[in-house]
């Protein structure tokens, strides 16, 4: 911890560094609240020393959801709509992650149908794709780029759509529940989805070219706000921002939930290929590879569902749903899973067979990965901030849950 983090934390008031602290030259800028430069709803308190800063503080609680009170208040099915409501732009994997935990409390994995969990998998993974197309699109802009900002919105708006077809929402979608799906796939579903995959691979090529491939993008993030392997693994980081430091660790992989096992799939790592390892183009870089990994998965769960756990007219997507969520008593469990952003958790703990948990608690990786700001920003040009806050890829919805 720096000197004038240290001095800030005993001399100063609530979210304002002591001028006491500051040395000659040094001055307190605040980054924010506004959007897009600082992702909505963060403010930065940022010391600089001329263009150098000397350290970042960031300030959240701008966008309380409640989450956790409400969880604590209503029974776990009803919870879902508002875990769709913290990570907004991935709202399928957070309703997964919430349902698979639930599931596994009330002693029912079992008896998931795996027609269910290909579609939950081909839901999540679509999902995926349109949170990382944000993601860069989003990071373009900041950092300057306009036109790949619109070519991944463009693609994004098809699998908005067919989101939007499966459950009838675009983003906060309420469609995987405990035991089952709202639904079933609309009839002609696979077909389409397969042609917007075959759609969808070579503008990933073009992607590559007129972003990852170019000078002056590369110039703005390689070797910047780089990213020490221990130091993400000490921070407790996950998702791009560990695997962008190279190491191999996906939950997918790692924990083998719901039907990945079965399924084929990379996990990409960062490795330096513009600059060092760990850096903001090599966090980029690992979510547009994962957008790939994302389509061969997509690919896999359409050749099942096609095939071996095709649409049958018997076949319903509620059938293990419990009508009466009932516990075996008390018991505690932490269940987690691999979102766009990384590990997403809850942590559960019951006391008796109400259907209402005693205690519900998110583990947010925007939050926790945006502790890490600090220790990458230091010395870093002040512009170069803005490529750093968008390298991590942070929802407000989840920061401040």
């Amino acid at each position: 911890m720096s000197t004038i983090y240290k001095n800030y934390l005993l001399q100063s008031e609530p979210n304002k560094f002591s001028q006491d602290a500051l040395k000659a030259g040094e001055m307190i800028v605040n980054m924010g609240p506004q959007h897009p430069s600082t992702h909505g709803v963060l403010r930065l308190e940022v010391v600089t020393d001329g263009e150098i800063i000397q350290e970042v503080v960031p300030h959240i609680g701008y966008l309380h959801r409640c989450f956790e009170k409400h969880a604590e208040s209503m029974a776990y099915n009803q919870t879902i709509p508002y875990v769709d409501r913290m990570d907004y732009l991935a709202a399928m994997n957070s309703e997964h992650v919430w349902c698979m935990g639930v599931e596994k409390l009330l002693g029912i994995t079992d008896q998931i149908p795996k027609r269910v969990e290909y579609i939950r998998v081909l839901v999540t993974e679509l999902n995926r794709i349109a949170s990382h197309f944000v993601a860069i699109g989003t990071y373009a802009i900041d950092i300057g780029a306009f036109t790949p900002f619109l070519w991944l919105l463009r693609d994004r708006e098809h699998i908005q759509r067919l989101l939007e077809w499966v459950c009838g929402a675009r983003m906060l979608y309420n469609y995987i529940w405990v035991g089952g799906l709202y639904y079933d796939l609309p009839i002609g579903f696979e077909e389409r989805c397969r042609e917007f995959i075959d759609y969808l691979q070579p503008k990933l090529d073009e992607l590559d070219t007129i972003l990852l491939e170019n000078k002056i993008f590369i110039d703005r993030t390689a070797n910047v706000g780089i990213l020490p392997l221990d130091v993400a693994i000490n921070y407790g980081c996950s998702g791009p921002m560990l695997r962008g430091s190279g190491l191999k660790y996906d939950l997918r992989r790692v924990d083998g939930y719901s039907v990945y096992p079965e399924l084929e799939f990379e996990v990409p790592i960062g490795q330096g290929l513009a600059g060092t390892t760990g850096d903001c183009w090599d966090r980029n870089y690992v979510r547009a590879l994962e957008c790939r990994e994302s389509v061969k998965i997509i690919r896999q769960c359409l050749d099942q569902l096609t095939g071996d756990h095709k649409r049958t007219p018997d076949f319903d997507p509620q059938a293990a749903c419990p009508k009466k969520m009932r516990m075996t008593g008390a018991q505690e469990l932490y269940f987690r899973g691999e979102t766009p952003r990384g590990e997403l958790g809850y942590y559960f703990r019951t006391t008796d067979k109400s259907d209402v948990p005693f205690r519900a608690k998110g583990r947010a990786p925007s939050f926790v990965n945006l502790s890490v700001l600090s220790e990458i920003s230091r010395g870093c040009m002040v512009a170069d901030l803005i490529a750093i806050v968008g390298s991590v890829d942070i929802v407000l919805g989840e920061v401040d849950r």
